[in-house]
């Protein structure tokens, strides 16, 4: 055993020095963190003696299970004459090596516990309690020493210095006396602390070697077959183990050379599966955290049934967020944000999420696998392909029809789509009072126009005739006495969606149709810049004009439109059915034809719907000046008794400077 070689002085002890302090600060930090060891160890060795006294509880209670069985009297117990007699002979066995493990604990409370408790209760509170007296007498000291500086030098007073010697001698011998019992048992405590360390698992070794000699002079001689045969078992799993680590080396090696664009987002190399009814993965999920702020939250999102369901990180199972039974899916820029999506149900708490997905691939197989649930394929008896076929059908519609020119040879209005496929009565979808289904709205097939590019001819035509140059202030150039007679307009700032041929004029449901249509194209090609336009309501007809070039690109009649509404969900997006008449069946008369047009505003479509509603009411009280004259008498005019006042349009709408090729919300 090494000397000690660190100790106070207790010469030094009188002087006090700062040498003195700076050594004994070190004593005091030794003193402390051994305290701190002592008890963290203490902590141990008693878990350890509670787990020693608990398995010899536990031993004796399985004895007297095992004798218990006997006294059961199970009614079905007949021939368990041998059982018994074997739990007997396992209960003795388990009773003598309760009494070994009994020995065991009492051997580590005596010899493991009991002498670092001695050593914590005497020695180390020994140090603090002198630790503390030392500390009372240097303040003492220090106090009169203070009080002998302030002595007077002119007028002394031997009587009061007599006393303050007296004091200060009194003081510095109590402080000499505590800080020589103080340095004696920090010196003491460098041998007492190496006892205290070793004493503890010199016992508790002692303890398990006597515990180990007892059990192997009880079971020995009855466990060597046992442990033979636990050995031959353990060579096996060992040689299963070889085989199959091996067998997991090569397998990650063969998984770790592919190449680096498996982990880079957005490299996917394989194409869009478009015909899924189920899709899994992790998604980005925005939330509202305040009034404007928002924070997005990676979870893992997974479709069940018609059901979108979501499963943090560390949950046992998902729960539902959306009913995706005739939900809606719109791609959406958010934020500044790549691969951005909305899902909107007509049901459930959750109206509405928005969704962003990691890479394109994900992103549009997911827009894919709403739109394709939201049709209920996943309740018919072969989803697959019905999923392959309906996808099939979708890529022929959705093909973009970039201009107006792009129409069927034969048609005869050229403003209006010509209906595709089978020609169905609006009133068929009407007898029963079920809802109709998409087909008997839109026939299946059915192309969609993105834009609205007016042809050079007429553009031309227009800048030639200067009456036909619109300003969406209601001013023109050469005032006609349409415009003298017209009591309405009002211009929207309006973003061209698209349009497509309908079967039916009197239904609104034919417009929710088109507006998911035209919505799931644009997502399915990528199709989110819209041109902004002026849509001007006038209590004859409707316009959509060039904010720029003030060129009307198309203008239909008030009486040919037949219905018109605003979305359900978002407020922003409305739309009108057209009538027109197809002539290309050789009919004098023509056939009917219905053309949808979906658009998205600045403002709230309701607010749109309203004026087309309050124009055609201005069209039938012409025909009674009475009713007009009473119609009129309710409503605001302007100064010059010309036009109704309604709200104005908020934003740029009356300075003509919008902008082309703006990103649409929709």
């Amino acid at each position: 055993m090494p000397a000690v070689h660190h100790k106070l002085l207790l010469e030094d002890a009188l002087q006090d020095s700062p040498q003195t302090r700076s050594l004994l600060s070190v004593f005091e930090e030794d003193s402390g963190m051994l305290t701190d060891y002592t008890n963290q160890l203490l902590q141990t060795l008693q878990r350890v003696f509670g787990a020693q006294s608990e398995m010899g509880l536990a031993t004796e209670q399985l004895s007297q299970q095992l004798l218990d069985y006997e006294k059961k009297n199970f009614a079905l117990g007949k021939g368990d004459e041998e059982v018994i007699c074997t739990l007997q002979n396992f209960a003795k066995t388990v009773g003598e090596l309760n009494s070994i493990h009994s020995d065991l604990a009492s051997q580590m409370a005596d010899s493991m516990v009991f002498p670092l408790i001695q050593f914590r209760e005497k020695d180390l509170t020994e140090i603090s309690t002198l630790k503390e007296i030392f500390s009372i007498a240097t303040d003492e000291h220090e106090a009169a020493m203070v009080k002998y500086s302030r002595l007077p030098k002119k007028k002394e007073n031997e009587k009061l210095k007599n006393d303050l010697v007296k004091e200060v001698a009194y003081t510095r011998r109590k402080q000499h006396q505590a800080s020589l019992q103080y340095y004696c048992a920090l010196n003491a405590l460098q041998y007492r602390k190496r006892v205290a360390m070793l004493e503890p698992m010199l016992g508790y070794t002692q303890a398990q070697i006597s515990f180990f000699k007892k059990g192997i002079e009880l079971v020995s001689k009855k466990m060597e077959t046992f442990l033979s045969s636990v050995s031959k078992m353990t060579q096996n799993i060992q040689a299963q183990l070889d085989v199959e680590a091996e067998a997991m080396r090569t397998s990650q090696k063969e998984l770790l050379s592919v190449e680096d664009t498996v982990y880079m987002p957005d490299k996917d190399s394989d194409s869009v599966n478009r015909t899924l009814i189920q899709k899994a993965g992790y998604l980005n999920i925005r939330n509202k955290t305040g009034l404007v702020t928002t924070a997005w939250d990676r979870l893992f999102f997974f479709t069940q049934g018609g059901n979108l369901m979501c499963q943090p990180r560390g949950a046992v199972a998902g729960g539902m967020v959306l009913d995706l039974d005739n939900s809606s899916v719109m791609a959406v820029e958010c934020e500044d944000r790549r691969y951005c999506f909305q899902i909107t149900s007509p049901t459930g708490k959750t109206r509405s999420m928005i969704l962003q997905a990691e890479s394109k691939k994900e992103y549009e197989e997911w827009i894919c696998t709403v739109n394709n649930i939201s049709r209920q394929i996943y309740l018919t008896d072969n989803p697959e392909a019905v999923a392959i076929r309906l996808n099939q059908t979708a890529i022929q519609a959705v093909t973009p029809i970039t201009s107006f020119e792009k129409r069927q040879e034969g048609s005869a209005n050229p403003d209006r789509a010509k209906p595709g496929g089978v020609h169905a009565s609006g009133s068929d979808s009407q007898k029963t009072g079920a809802a109709p289904e998409p087909e008997d709205l839109i026939a299946p097939g059915t192309p969609i126009q993105f834009d609205i590019m007016l042809p050079a001819s007429e553009f031309q035509d227009q800048n030639r005739a200067g009456g036909r140059r619109t300003n969406p202030f209601g001013e023109t150039d050469d005032c006609t006495t349409e415009n003298d007679d017209s009591l309405l307009q009002q211009v929207f700032v309006v973003r061209f969606q698209g349009s497509m041929a309908v079967r039916c004029g009197d239904n609104q449901e034919v417009i929710y149709e088109a507006m998911r249509q035209v919505l799931a194209a644009r997502a399915i090609h990528n199709i989110f810049r819209t041109t902004e336009s002026h849509l001007m309501v006038t209590s004859s007809s409707l316009s959509l004009i060039d904010p720029q070039t003030q060129v009307t690109r198309i203008s239909f009649q008030l009486e040919e439109v037949c219905q018109f509404a605003a979305h359900q969900e978002n407020g922003r997006l409305m739309g009108f059915v057209v009538e027109g008449r197809d002539w290309s069946d050789g009919n004098e008369e023509g056939e009917p034809s219905f053309s949808a047009f979906v658009f998205e505003s600045n403002t709230e479509g309701e607010k749109i719907c309203y004026t087309i509603n309050l124009a055609k009411e201005i069209t039938e009280a012409k025909k009674d000046p009475e009713a007009l004259a009473k119609l009129m008498k309710n409503m605001p005019l302007t100064n010059d008794g010309k036009f109704l006042l309604l709200e104005p349009e908020t934003g740029n709408s009356n300075t003509g400077e919008s902008q082309e090729d703006l990103e649409s919300e929709a």
